[in-house]
């Protein structure tokens, strides 16, 4: 189901995330929940990948697992 602010994000992207990197996970997340509302079985599993794909073009994780800028 599609986040309405980060807040309402699970708490294992919560705990890791910078607040910069949670905005772009809940609007890749959104917009792929939307895009992909054909795939109903995968629609979620689809969105959280694009989500992550998103955050991975400006993030990195680093050693300690908490995510930073590139």
């Amino acid at each position: 189901m599609p986040y309405k602010s980060i807040h309402d994000l699970p708490e294992s992207i919560k705990k890791h995330l910078p607040k910069e990197a949670l905005s772009i996970f809940k609007s890749a997340f959104n917009a792929a929940f939307e895009e992909y509302k054909e795939q109903k079985a995968k629609r979620e599993e689809i969105a959280h990948k694009v989500a992550w794909s998103a955050v991975k073009k400006k993030f990195v994780k680093s050693p300690s697992g908490n995510w930073i800028s590139k």
